[in-house]
């Protein structure tokens, strides 16, 4: 297995790229309301792809025995854990909740990768629960990022959290090295034991994206050969960022104005330096 290690050139231009992308999920927070089509999501994003000079990397995306996914985006409502297809006969509701992930590729060929859940109009207290905890299982799991730590200690820490509140850890799909390769080494998993896997060292840049359940952690294929749902139809919930490990810790690229705001547990010395990086 072999992981790039980026230099400070790769991680300015990979700062960019995530911006970039998280910008697209700024703009759309306005329309993430009843009465829009997942498939309006889609043509939003792929508009402002446009106007940013950037394309999607997942429009085409196809992978050995599967049909190219057809989406500028991916719209995950509700029971939909990932990689739900953009439709516009999926009208949202009030009451939904929306994972929306976005990945960008600029035109020197770097990929910026994050999702966001979005709550449609009131939702149940369950689902409010569902997404705030999942978004802090994410940062916990980002918090554990340093030189010399390992992959196992974000995965216990996320694992431990969603588990001692009685959610369940999707395993079939974790996150992953980004850079010039969309989905490249480490694979980042979600649940683990601490001081296992892959030491950390200064220069990688991945992604950590945990799908946390409601119910059961088992999930199945839909015939269109892309979306996963739950097999007991309870809800899901899914938050990404990318980051790179620095010399001191980490550093969150996927940060923009609207990017919600992080958790008061996490170390202050990381959310200053976010903090300066999103400026």
């Amino acid at each position: 297995m072999s992981i790039k290690i980026h230099d400070a050139a790769d991680v300015a231009a990979m700062r960019t790229a995530c911006r970039l992308a998280s910008e697209v999920l700024d703009y759309l927070t306005p329309f993430m309301k009843p009465g829009v089509t997942t498939g309006e999501i889609d043509r939003l994003s792929a508009k402002y792809m446009e106007k940013q000079g950037t394309r999607s990397a997942t429009i085409g995306y196809q992978l050995p025995g599967y049909p190219p996914y057809p989406g500028y985006l991916c719209t995950s409502v509700n029971h939909v854990v990932c990689h739900g297809i953009p439709s516009n006969d999926k009208v949202m509701k009030k009451g939904d909740i929306v994972n929306v992930d976005v990945t960008v590729i600029t035109k020197e060929g770097w990929h910026g990768d994050t999702s966001r859940m979005f709550e449609i109009g009131p939702c149940s207290t369950a689902a409010k629960r569902l997404c705030a905890l999942t978004y802090d299982a994410m940062w916990l799991g980002i918090d554990q990022v340093k030189p010399g730590a390992h992959l196992g200690d974000i995965g216990h820490a996320i694992q431990t959290y969603a588990e001692g509140h009685g959610l369940s850890v999707v395993r079939e799909f974790c996150g992953h090295g980004v850079g010039k390769v969309f989905h490249d080494e480490p694979q980042v998993l979600h649940y683990g034991k601490p001081g296992t896997g892959v030491e950390l060292k200064t220069g990688m840049i991945f992604t950590i994206e945990p799908m946390l359940n409601a119910g059961r952690r088992e999930v199945s294929e839909l015939p269109d050969g892309w979306t996963i749902v739950t097999k007991d139809h309870s809800l899901s919930a899914q938050w990404e960022h990318s980051l790179v490990v620095t010399e001191t810790g980490y550093e969150v690229l996927t940060l923009s104005a609207g990017s919600p705001a992080t958790p008061d547990f996490v170390r202050g010395v990381k959310k200053s330096e976010a903090a300066t990086q999103s400026a």
